[in-house]
């Protein structure tokens, strides 16, 4: 049994001091793999970093893309290092992007506007997209349909935290839906009936570590063995087994985001 991370900020401080412990607790919690997004333009360098991750750990793959959070400072510069990457092996799709309506650390304005040039950049690369969304998924839907329509390379919701309508309309979109830790908070019954409404073939899972951590370790930094927890709750809310769940999330996940040779996340 093989289960993938399909969102981690690998790149971020909060795992500087210990990243190889962090994958080797991965790999003996059965991920065999973890997309480790990147952000461009950041001045931390987290793209650059995430890049060099990659390089480093066979089992890691990132992506390319400007957060909404940072929209209102997007430039040309960053839009032609997202270009650039879009052909190279280790990055498999433009995300995050998309928008966040609750925390407006960006006009929303300048948001949707760095969100629909990004899809169109990612519609004529070819490659799937990462989409987050907070408080905004009508907006984010109406500028999906007019800058990624299907055809397209597909995408993802990622750490979804909306309903069970919400859900059904990204799955009718063609798109992934993610589950990330927040799944299993005391509050969350209308993310849970969302899971209910994502088909088998739709399904993906996720840390968005360092943030979300689940239940049972809740209030710890996250890291990409907690996606067993997350995988674990899924199976069980679905009445499947952990090893069926798995599967059907690892397939989809190279079904979206290309394939990857199987083994240990980190030499052992």
């Amino acid at each position: 049994m093989m289960l993938v991370d399909s969102h981690a900020h690998l790149e971020m401080e909060a795992f500087a001091a210990d990243l190889p412990e962090v994958l080797a607790r991965a790999r003996d919690a059965g991920v065999g793999f973890v997309l480790a997004v990147g952000n461009a333009g950041p001045a931390d360098g987290s793209l650059e970093r995430s890049l060099e991750l990659c390089g480093r750990y066979p089992g890691l793959a990132t992506s390319a893309g400007i957060h909404p959070h940072e929209a209102r400072i997007a430039s040309d510069t960053w839009y032609r290092r997202i270009w650039e990457l879009a052909g190279e092996a280790p990055v498999r799709a433009i995300g995050e992007i998309g928008l966040d309506y609750f925390y407006d650390y960006s006009p929303r304005d300048i948001q949707r506007r760095v969100f629909a040039e990004q899809l169109e950049l990612a519609r004529t690369a070819g490659k799937p997209v990462i989409l987050h969304c907070r408080d905004a998924s009508e907006d984010l839907l109406d500028l999906l349909d007019r800058h990624y329509p299907a055809p397209n390379a597909g995408g993802v919701m990622h750490c979804f935290s909306g309903d069970a309508a919400l859900a059904a309309d990204c799955v009718a979109r063609g798109l992934y839906v993610s589950f990330a830790g927040n799944v299993t908070f005391k509050k969350a019954d209308a993310i849970r009936q969302a899971v209910l409404a994502v088909p088998a073939d739709r399904l993906l899972v996720e840390t968005d570590a360092p943030y979300l951590a689940p239940v049972p370790r809740r209030g710890a930094r996250n890291e990409p063995a907690f996606v067993r927890h997350v995988a674990e709750f899924l199976a069980e809310l679905r009445k499947t087994s952990l090893a069926d769940l798995a599967g059907a999330t690892t397939a989809n996940f190279k079904k979206l985001f290309g394939d990857f040779q199987p083994g240990a996340i980190i030499p052992v």
